[in-house]
Parts: C-alpha cells; sequence; structure tokens
C-alpha cells in the first residue's frame, strides 16, 4: 500500500479511537490487538496482455491470452478492534437502551497483511500481427503460439470493517453478571485498501519461436480501494472483570480491480493488462482486550 494511504487510514482510526476513550467511561467498551495467520482461496483467472510497438522498418501488435491459479502464500494478520456492547447504563452517557440490547454491539476493525504468490504456472496462447518496410518491399505476416511461464505477485491489505455483532453469556458470576464465556458473531461492511505488484514471464512453446522467453512484465505497484464484506465468528473468554481473551475466524470478501502497463523485455513497446482477482481470504487470530 502507498505510504500515505496507510497514514490515513491509521489516522482516522485513531481518531475514532480518541472520540470512544473520551466519552464517559460508564459502557461495556473494550479495545483489543490481535495477531493470527491468514490464506486465501485459490484467485486464478484468464487476462489478456496487449502490446503494441513501432520501430524504423516494422510495427505491431501482440496478444497474449493467459491463465495462472492465483494460489497465495499464508501469512501474518494483525490488527485492533475498538467496540462497545449496547448495555442498559448506555454508551457514552445515553442510558435508554433496553435490556434485550445487552446482547447486541458494534465495533471497528482495522487490520494489515501481506498477499503475495509464487511460482504461478501460466498458460495460454500468443496472437501477433507484424507489419514491415524492407526498402521498396513491405508485408504483413501473422502467427499464434502456445505460452507457459510464471507469474509472480506481491501485495498488502489494509481493511478497516465495521461491525454489528450479537453475543450471549456463559458461566455468570458477580464479577461479570453477563459470563465468562461469550461467543459471539458478527457482520458487516468494509473498506478495503490492496496493492498487487505482478512479474509475468512467459515463452513460446510454438513453431516460429520454439524456447525462446517472450515476454518479462514489471509493472510496479498499483492501488485499489473496494468495498468488501466481512464475517466473524470467536469466543470471549472474561480473564478478569476488565480483560478477555478472544478467539476468533475471520472471512473477508472483496473484488479488486488493477491496471498496469509496463514494457515487455523483448519488445520496445507498452505492454498494459488489467486484473480483476476475487478475494475470499480466511484468518484465525488470538486477541487480548482491555475492557472499560
Amino acid at each position: 500500500m502507498k505510504r500515505h494511504t496507510a497514514y490515513v487510514v491509521f489516522g482516522l482510526f485513531l481518531a475514532v479511537a480518541l472520540v470512544v476513550l473520551a466519552a464517559p467511561a460508564n459502557a461495556e467498551m473494550y479495545v483489543e490487538g490481535y495477531l493470527g495467520g491468514t490464506a486465501a482461496a485459490n484467485m486464478g483467472q484468464a487476462f489478456t496482455t496487449h502490446e503494441t510497438w513501432s520501430v524504423p522498418g516494422s510495427s505491431g501488435t501482440e496478444y497474449n491470452h493467459l491463465q495462472f491459479s492465483g494460489t497465495s502464500d499464508p501469512t501474518v494478520l494483525g490488527g485492533l478492534k475498538l467496540g462497545t456492547w449496547f448495555v442498559h447504563e448506555g454508551f457514552a452517557g445515553y442510558s435508554g437502551y433496553p435490556d434485550w440490547m445487552k446482547y447486541f454491539g458494534f465495533y471497528t476493525d482495522l487490520s494489515f497483511q501481506k498477499l503475495e504468490m509464487h511460482a504461478q504456472n501460466i498458460s495460454g496462447t500468443s496472437k501477433y500481427s507484424v507489419s514491415w518496410v524492407s526498402g521498396e518491399e513491405s508485408g504483413v505476416y501473422t502467427g499464434a503460439d502456445l505460452n507457459s511461464g510464471t507469474f509472480t505477485s506481491e501485495g498488502s491489505i489494509v481493511t478497516w470493517a465495521f461491525m454489528f455483532a450479537g453475543r450471549y453469556g456463559f458461566l455468570p458470576d458477580s464479577e461479570v453478571p453477563f459470563g465468562r464465556l461469550q461467543p459471539y458473531v458478527a457482520v458487516g461492511p468494509a473498506v478495503m485498501f490492496s496493492t498487487m505488484s505482478p512479474k509475468i514471464n512467459t515463452w513460446y512453446n510454438g513453431v516460429i519461436s520454439p524456447g525462446n522467453q517472450y515476454t518479462a512484465i514489471s509493472p510496479g505497484s498499483q492501488m485499489s480501494t473496494n468495498i468488501a464484506l466481512a464475517v466473524d465468528a470467536g469466543i470471549r473468554i472474561m480473564a478478569l472483570k476488565n480483560v478477555s481473551l478472544d478467539i476468533s475466524f475471520k472471512y473477508r470478501y472483496a473484488q479488486p480491480n488493477y491496471t498496469f502497463s509496463g514494457y515487455d523485455g523483448a519488445l520496445p513497446g507498452p505492454a498494459t493488462f488489467k486484473l480483476n482477482p476475487v478475494y475470499q481470504l480466511f484468518s484465525g487470530q488470538l486477541g487480548v482486550a482491555y475492557h472499560f
């Protein structure tokens, strides 16, 4: 992610936290830090690179229709939660909640992770058209070949989710009347800021140019900002009156869009292509929260 965008996101989250912390602390509010591991469902897709070039004596176009599997590497996920339950005592001084509202709450969740793919196999076809001029002679030739190669990518994801939660309490006592053991589920919209930095290498496997490296594109990094879906399920354990452990599972869904323009290592013209992966991210995490 571009650094200034990350600063803006974390700054907004900090502003929300300061507003909540400045409110009267007579509600069941909490702040939590968590750490876990995450993986993604395969996000393979078909895409086309389009290349054009023009040099003295020739010009042409090239279309590579490619497919890759899109298996990502497991990685670490870290984040912060800030939330409250709608207890009878009230949030921010409001005391009008009915008793049944104590089973419901809201929290905002800011998380960060990397998303990388290595050694992805590519397959596809290449179609090209070249015009040439030599003295008084000129001509056009076209061709097609099978392609194979590799796709790698580096990137990162920041997700800011707004979660509406429901819980139930077990094992109540005098210190924690609602219950020491609190399973919960939550769902809500999120804003996902993601980056992708791909590298593409393919080789001809055809008759015209067998074994020659054809495409080597490293177009740099692009960012996409998208609305996402977030779903959580977990168990909160009230170890102390004001301290809890949170064991949770997280799912996030988004469809980012990236547009790239780079240069093929074998051709003088620019190569452009789009990637539209479907992100289905699964993670498990352990958190520690302070309640106030």
